[in-house]
Order: structure tokens, then C-alpha cells, then sequence
């Protein structure tokens, strides 16, 4: 009896840490994370023998522990663009601005470079970066501008402009005659060198106003306003000089005292500009025999002689008898080369060689190629 007492003992006890999990011969595990337990096993009932009952106990599966999601990867950080070239001589424009950089999840793009000094245009905007996991990048900004003066389209800076040929369409336009001034340049002004340079002044402020610079034509007389001889060479500065679109006419005065102005720009050397910049031979209107230009002078751009024909009368004579003004040439014509005097002119008075023609009416300054042009200096660059 004490013995069936113990055994029923001991199975109510077993039971009870069954129930604990203690009786278990494989514990479950300890604070699963987000495991599923696994269900217990079922109770076995021992047959009876000898009168002892044994009994199993289940094994109890464990459920796995769920593993933990992976983190999720950051976008890398937004490259920054190159920096533009900085600009060195000439004032050449900055270069382009540099690309994005390439993004990882909503990155952004780098900024644009900026544009290096100097002139020219702004920088290229930035790309935008290339998105990741994340959004796309946005845009990069555009790089800034260049700073400093802006040159001209053609290669030269129009501030520099400091001499050119008088065109026909200028002298007709200012002398209110369709043939120009003649030999007479006095534009009201007492005497024809005071009344050319004003004329110059004129023209050079129409092509370019408010250039504020004194303006000279290059011409001799016997007498000038001070009574004495002028040489024309000596009323234009000492260089250098320019045309309207910055192109070199001569460094200086030696410059000037060559058959064709030493190292002038080779667009311009051997067809002299006009005050738009345009080289005379073809004004726009078509190829014109028009290269004979007033100097009155010498070769060293002095003047010829006491001989008042060579300057019709000091630039007060428009008439046809008035004398054969001195001439040099715009571009070249057989043996017609020096730009200060290659031959004498057929008169003093208006006229001017027409398109297509090889001459132009007697006794005027156009009777042999031309329509009394005549050239203009700045005292400085």
C-alpha cells in the first residue's frame, strides 16, 4: 500500500514539472525572438505491467528563433563638381562646371564648377546624380560667369579702336553730297586740317559713341593754324593703334613709315578698314576701284614741298583745278603699294570712282580710283 502511495507520488510530481517543462530531456529555448515554440509532445501512456504503469514524456520541438531583417544600405554622399579651368591669357571664358556626383539613395548631385575668370561664358550646370535605392539627385548648379571685359566676337576689344579709312557713305552722309567733300575739308571750321579732324571725330563717334578720344586725320599742310608747316606724321600719337574690331594697325611710329603698316593683323594689312571695321576694297556695296587716299605727304609722311597742288590748297579747295592731291593706297594695285603716297590724284574736286569702273570723273579726287578718302588716328589706343 506505502509503495502505491510513493508511485502515485511520484507520477502527480513528474506531471506537475512536465507542465513546467522541467521533466523535458530538451529545454526549450530561453527568450526566443520572434521563434514559434514548438508544440508539446504528447503524454504516452505506459502499459500496465506487473502492475507498474511507466509513462513517456514527449520530446518537445523548439521552433527556430526568426533571424533579423539586414539594415538597409545608406545612399552615398553627393560628389562635388570640378572646379572650371581658370582662364589664363586672353580672357578666354571659365571652362565647363563639373558632373554631379553619382549618388547612392536620394543623394544629390554636386554643384556645378564654377566659371574661371576672365572673360567669357558661365559654366555648364552640374549633372544630376545617377539615384541609388533612393530618389534621383537633383540637378547641379550652373557655374558662375566669368568676370572681366567681354572681347569681341571676332577676336579684338573694341575700346582699343584707334584708327581707320574714312568710308564714301560717311563723307557723303556729313557732307550732305552724294560725290563727298572734295579737296575741300574745312567742315566749318577755319582751316582743313581743324575741319578733317572733326570729321574724323564725327565718323569714329558714330561707329563708337562716347569713345571720348581725339581724333586726327593724317594729313599735311604748307600752313597750319599756326602758320607753320604740318607734317602728318607728327599729328597722330606714337601708337599703338587698332581698328574697330581690335585689330592691330602698327605697334608705333617706325610702324607707320613701311611700305604697308608693319605688323598689321593679315586681314587688315593689305585692305585698310574703315570705321565699322570692314576692309574698304568691298564696303559692303560690292568690289569698288577706291584705294586713293588724301595725305599730301611724302612716303615718311612729311610734307611733299611748298607746293600748295599736293594739298589742294591746305584742304580748302574743292575745286577741279585746285591741284592733284598726293595719295597713298588702301590695298595694293600693281605698282601702286605705299599706303602713305604711291601717286597724285586727278583734281581737287567731289567725285569718286564708280563700281565696276577704272576711273572716275576728271579733275575730281575720284578721277583715278578714288572719292577723297582719307585716314583717322587716336592720340592713344
Amino acid at each position: 500500500m506505502q509503495a502505491r502511495i510513493l508511485r502515485f507520488l511520484r507520477a502527480t510530481s513528474c506531471a506537475a514539472f512536465l507542465a513546467g517543462g522541467a521533466c523535458s530531456s530538451t529545454d526549450a529555448p530561453t527568450n526566443p525572438s520572434s521563434g514559434t515554440q514548438g508544440s508539446a509532445g504528447s503524454t504516452a501512456s505506459g502499459s500496465s505491467a506487473s502492475g507498474s504503469g511507466g509513462s513517456g514524456s514527449g520530446a518537445t520541438s523548439t521552433g527556430a528563433s526568426t533571424g533579423s531583417g539586414s539594415t538597409s544600405a545608406t545612399g552615398g554622399a553627393a560628389g562635388t563638381g570640378s572646379q572650371g579651368a581658370t582662364v589664363g591669357s586672353g580672357g578666354s571664358g571659365g571652362q565647363a562646371s563639373g558632373a554631379g556626383g553619382v549618388g547612392g539613395a536620394s543623394n544629390t548631385a554636386g554643384t556645378g564648377g564654377s566659371a574661371g575668370t576672365g572673360t567669357g561664358a558661365s559654366g555648364a550646370s552640374g549633372a544630376g546624380g545617377s539615384g541609388g535605392a533612393g530618389s534621383g539627385g537633383k540637378a547641379g548648379g550652373g557655374g558662375a560667369s566669368g568676370g572681366g571685359a567681354g572681347a569681341s566676337s571676332d577676336g579684338g576689344t573694341a575700346a582699343r579702336f584707334s584708327f581707320f579709312v574714312t568710308s564714301f557713305a560717311a563723307l557723303q552722309r556729313l557732307s550732305g553730297n552724294q560725290n563727298g567733300f572734295g579737296g575741300d575739308l574745312r567742315f566749318g571750321k577755319t582751316n582743313g586740317l581743324d575741319g578733317a579732324d572733326e570729321i574724323c571725330r564725327q565718323i569714329a563717334e558714330t561707329s563708337m559713341p562716347g569713345n571720348g578720344k581725339t581724333w586726327r586725320a593724317f594729313l599735311s599742310v604748307t600752313r597750319g593754324p599756326n602758320g607753320m608747316p604740318v607734317n602728318a606724321i607728327d599729328r597722330v600719337g606714337n601708337g599703338p593703334w587698332y581698328d574697330r574690331r581690335g585689330r592691330l594697325f602698327t605697334m608705333n611710329r617706325a610702324g607707320l613709315l613701311q611700305t604697308r603698316p608693319q605688323g598689321a593683323d593679315p586681314i587688315i594689312a593689305n585692305d585698310l578698314p574703315n570705321e565699322d571695321g570692314v576692309p574698304n576694297h568691298n564696303p559692303g556695296s560690292g568690289i569698288v576701284d577706291n584705294h586713293n587716299f588724301l595725305t599730301g605727304s611724302t612716303t615718311m609722311g612729311t610734307l611733299s614741298g611748298t607746293n600748295l597742288d599736293a594739298t589742294c590748297q591746305d584742304w580748302t579747295s574743292a575745286a577741279a583745278n585746285g591741284g592733284r592731291p598726293r595719295c597713298g593706297v588702301t590695298w595694293p594695285r600693281v605698282q601702286f603699294i605705299h599706303w602713305i603716297y604711291a601717286l597724285d590724284e586727278g583734281g581737287c574736286a567731289p567725285g569718286a570712282t564708280p563700281p565696276g569702273a577704272d576711273q572716275g570723273p576728271g579733275g575730281t579726287v575720284g578721277a583715278l580710283g578714288g572719292y577723297g578718302g582719307f585716314y583717322c588716328f587716336a592720340l592713344t589706343p
